[in-house]
């Protein structure tokens, strides 16, 4: 599979937006993309003497960066075939995980911008219906909801909800958010997964809080 992916990714798009992270100067990179080269000619063995007949250095500094390669795990020399290669492999795969890496890193900013995007969203709404700010016990557990994988439009219903049963408390849209997830857990599989222990945390979170968010009406 990774063999396949390397293949499919620019390997010199890559060299270039990596090679200083890698520690390799200019002349090195000169080496290793023209080791590149007459290997895709299906030269199998790359040697000093080969480059110098395509570049321009002298053979004594060609074979003094391919010291410097082999030290730096850019290039190796393979024999396991019983039969002496070169291979650009170890610097591939390398330049792979350093891709991996980026996309992983872009995908955590996305969602994390879309993730503040949606809290900030949910809050804007739930201010403007409380009619003040949330409390920091609030924001928590709106973050919880929005973890737990709830939607904008789910939350901001289950607090419409409970305002039309003159309830401005997150503790009932709480309730209200467990009683409809219990109700499609039964309709989708016929049992509910959704547990007690819920119910038991809130309850300890309140008993810890004591804020005045938690309306007695809510009991």
């Amino acid at each position: 599979m990774e063999n396949s992916l390397l293949g499919a990714i620019d390997f010199h798009y890559l060299l270039l937006e990596n090679y200083k992270k890698f520690g390799i100067n200019e002349k090195q990179m000169s080496v290793i993309c023209m080791v590149d080269h007459l290997l895709q000619q299906k030269n199998t063995l790359v040697t000093a003497d080969l480059l110098a007949l395509k570049m321009s250095m002298p053979i004594t500094e060609i074979d003094q960066i391919l010291v410097e390669l082999l030290n730096k795990n850019i290039l190796e020399f393979d024999n396991s075939e019983s039969q002496m290669k070169t291979t650009l492999e170890p610097l591939k795969k390398r330049l792979f995980r350093e891709f991996q890496l980026a996309i992983i890193k872009d995908h955590e900013a996305v969602n994390s911008n879309e993730f503040s995007t949606q809290i900030q969203n949910i809050y804007q709404v739930f201010e403007k219906e409380f009619g003040r700010t949330l409390s920091p016990l609030e924001f928590s557990r709106i973050r919880e909801w929005v973890g737990f994988g709830y939607t904008d439009e789910v939350i901001i219903n289950a607090l419409h909800e409970a305002i039309s049963n003159n309830k401005k408390s997150i503790r009932s849209i709480d309730k209200i958010l467990l009683k409809w997830a219990t109700r499609d857990d039964v309709s989708k599989e016929g049992y509910s997964a959704v547990n007690e222990q819920w119910n038991k945390d809130i309850e300890k979170t309140i008993a810890i809080a004591q804020t005045k968010w938690v309306d007695e009406d809510d009991e």
